[in-house]
């Protein structure tokens, strides 16, 4: 691997929780499913091969890793050192190239290389931070002038908090109580605004249908819950 900058004893202590990063049967179970169906719908759009890619809030790297196997440049950050370092013990583990990880905030990472990308991905985090339109104007910085910058979240209305928040965490099981907080939810008007007021002309809005039955998620048209954006930078 390349540019690893990461202490073997380090790596090893986190071993165990690397395990549960990378189990598709762990509480991490719903990004190893929908991960195929990102990752095509990415690299439908923009084909991946040889692009410079960096991905935001990457976590324990399931998306980064998947895209640098498919023949892209990739960096992946967030601010959660356990799973970074997990992120790099796998990629140490499954000999994946051409991905690196770092611990730095979007914000910071534009300042300091400002277009600096071909494609950014901002998956499954906007719901998460204080501010998600900081977020949204880091990537707009990020990406070269036509990059594309790619987007998921939840969007914000009753039914929104029945499926991914009493059905996901109380009912179903299949995430942590507490990981989403109904107010900081996204409707896609709100996420399509913030693109615009940062300079990204909007693309593809797709909607991602989840059955608890058959445990099998697809795209749709239908963004009533969980949706992703794609975005170019002119």
């Amino acid at each position: 691997m390349n540019n690893v900058n990461a202490d073997p004893a380090e790596l090893a202590k986190f071993s165990d929780l690397a395990h549960r990063w990378w189990d598709p049967d762990s509480e991490f179970k719903p990004l190893h499913q929908i991960n195929p169906l990102r990752l095509g719908w990415i690299d439908g759009q923009v084909s991946l091969a040889g692009k410079r890619v960096l991905d935001i809030g990457c976590g324990g790297g399931i998306l980064s890793d998947s895209m640098a196997r498919k023949g892209a440049d990739v960096t992946g950050i967030d601010l959660s050192t356990k799973a970074l370092k997990v992120a790099q013990l796998h990629a140490l583990e499954a000999g994946t190239q051409n991905v690196s990880y770092r611990e730095i905030s979007a914000e910071a990472l534009a300042q300091e290389q400002p277009a600096g990308f071909d494609v950014v991905t901002c998956m499954e985090m906007l719901e998460h931070v204080p501010d998600p339109s900081s977020v949204v104007r880091a990537c707009s910085a990020l990406v070269k002038p036509g990059g594309w910058v790619f987007f998921s979240t939840i969007n914000r209305n009753p039914k929104s908090f029945l499926f991914a928040i009493v059905g996901a965490e109380y009912l179903l099981r299949m995430l942590p109580k507490g990981t989403h907080e109904y107010a900081k939810m996204i409707r896609p008007s709100e996420l399509a605004a913030h693109c615009r007021a940062a300079g990204l002309s909007l693309e593809q809005t797709r909607g991602m249908e989840y059955n608890p039955l058959t445990q099998r998620y697809w795209l749709s048209s239908d963004t009533s819950v969980n949706y992703l954006v794609s975005s170019r930078k002119p």
